[in-house]
């Protein structure tokens, strides 16, 4: 149940990325030999109860064996012509903002992996965080209302994620620790590693973005969740650096996910 939703929450939080509207989904898996019946249907429980939230028909797919579980799904939607969130158009004087809280998914990972104990208040918020992520669809198209052009998910860190948007549109970005919208559960629960799984935890699936601070200012009044802005993008070599409040910079051992790397 829970792989079935995680996995169409991952794909369809890439079309809110891009400011569009999700409306049909194709599903094929590929499945060893002995996968049991209950399996398939409490996976396909899982996406439906999260295609039902966000009006998206499952609409066909395929099925076939192979020796290890995978699952791909392609979304179909729709989007405004010319009004899509690319990760190519951040330019020099634009704020970095996020949307919602950081850290919580990769807390909630590193709490069911290494079955660690936390008051239930604390379980249910990170178990929720990794497990039933929910992608940032209305924020999304909110953002591209309000004329931004340049948006990211979060889902391999927001390092990662912002370096990405750097390298595309050739630009560099000052991130200020002390800002960083940390979820209250980690830093209760993870004291000491709160920004480090803030910042390269990834997984979260909250919406990264860059806009001029009029225009940020417009959506925080105006979106249902928190918006916060973080840093800058400046001019300079590709990349992000961080720093803290005195603007000291600031060094981070783990920069975030690298698909494709040895590990």
């Amino acid at each position: 149940n829970e792989l079935g939703w995680k996995a169409l929450a991952a794909n369809l939080s890439d079309i809110a990325a891009m400011g569009g509207v999700p409306r049909y989904a194709l599903v094929s898996l590929a499945l060893p030999d002995n996968t049991e019946v209950d399996d398939v249907t409490a996976l396909y429980t899982g996406m439906l109860k999260l295609a039902r939230q966000c009006e998206v028909a499952i609409i066909g797919g395929d099925i076939s064996s192979a020796p290890l579980v995978v699952i791909t799904i392609t979304i179909l939607g729709n989007s405004q012509k010319k009004h899509i969130l690319t990760r190519s158009a951040a330019e020099p004087g634009e704020l970095v903002a996020v949307t919602g809280y950081l850290g919580a998914a990769a807390a909630g990972l590193e709490m069911l992996t290494k079955k660690l104990q936390f008051d239930p208040q604390a379980t249910a918020c990170l178990d929720r965080a990794f497990l039933h992520p929910y992608p940032r669809i209305a924020e999304g198209q909110l953002l591209v209302e309000q004329g931004v052009k340049t948006a990211i998910d979060l889902s391999d860190g927001l390092i990662s994620d912002l370096n990405q948007i750097c390298k595309a549109s050739q630009v560099s970005a000052r991130v200020e620790i002390d800002r960083v919208p940390i979820e209250p559960m980690v830093k209760a629960e993870f004291s000491e590693r709160a920004l480090e799984l803030a910042l390269s935890g990834g997984e979260d699936y909250e919406l990264l973005f860059t806009a001029r601070a009029e225009v940020i200012d417009r959506i925080k009044r105006a979106a249902s969740c928190p918006i916060t802005a973080i840093g800058e993008i400046v001019a300079g070599k590709e990349g992000v650096t961080l720093v803290d409040s005195q603007g000291n910079p600031f060094k981070l051992g783990k920069a975030g996910w690298e698909h494709f790397t040895t590990r």
